[in-house]
């Protein structure tokens, strides 16, 4: 009798600690699994207005956004920094494309908005002289210029553009190359690749402006064509750059 309580026991001990052990090993997988990863941030959207669409000269235009997921916004031309919604007025002395430009944690997105004046400061000048197209050309288009090993429109280049495709939108007569240009560093292989990205990042701005595709073309000079042979970084900004030239 006192044998079977005995073995009842030891049964009863084994199983006890068999449990425990199981009990322990979940715990232990448990403990050990990684956490999630973290949801990635949500892209930003934007939207821009401009009500009324056509003033004449003088008149006053006002611009009305909204964004979503944005933590830095920025109004081009002449508007600056704005909060994540609002609005404001404007007197556009010519036809103007504004371009806003929502950044977040999850990218960035722009919009655009044209407002048509009519008037005598609208008109595009008549070329008389020596003042041909190709001076106005030279005088009026600008170069956008670009971060080290990018190829993203950053806020000064965005200005260029916009004042580039006004021009355009004025003389629809002209057709223009663009050729991205790198700094010395990195191969000549990979800098052809940077310098078209840089002419084609360029080109599809000015079309989102309103400018049509087919008055573009893009090449890549990469290092090749230098404007500044200095070494050192102010020498190099100059060079990160797409170049505007009037196509004949």
């Amino acid at each position: 009798m006192r044998d079977g309580t005995l073995r009842k026991a030891v049964w009863c001990l084994s199983l006890f600690t068999l449990i425990a052990v199981i009990g322990g090993c979940k715990k232990q997988v448990a403990a050990t699994q990684p956490a999630p990863p973290p949801a990635p941030a949500a892209a930003p959207t934007v939207t821009l207005n401009a009500s009324p669409a056509s003033i004449h000269a003088g008149d006053q235009v006002t611009l009305s956004w909204s964004s979503t997921n944005a933590t830095d916004l920025d109004v081009e031309p002449g508007v600056g920094k704005v909060s994540p919604q609002g609005s404001t007025p404007v007197s556009p002395t010519q036809s103007t494309t504004f371009t806003i430009t929502a950044s977040g944690p999850g990218g960035s997105a722009t919009a655009s908005a044209h407002v048509e004046v009519a008037g005598a400061e609208n008109e595009a000048p008549a070329p008389t002289g020596t003042t041909d197209v190709s001076s106005l050309f030279a005088q009026n288009v600008k170069d956008a210029f670009f971060d080290l090993d990018k190829s993203d429109i950053r806020a000064d280049a965005r200005t260029a553009l916009t004042q580039d495709a006004e021009f355009l939108r004025s003389y629809p007569q002209v057709r223009i190359s663009i050729e991205g240009h790198c700094d010395e560093r990195g191969s000549t292989e990979y800098n052809l690749g940077l310098g078209q990205r840089r002419a084609e990042a360029a080109k599809n701005y000015l079309v989102s402006l309103g400018i049509t595709a087919d008055r573009i073309e893009t090449v890549s000079w990469g290092k090749e064509r230098p404007f500044c042979t200095d070494h050192d970084e102010a020498c190099w900004q100059q060079n990160r750059r797409a170049h505007f030239v009037m196509a004949h």
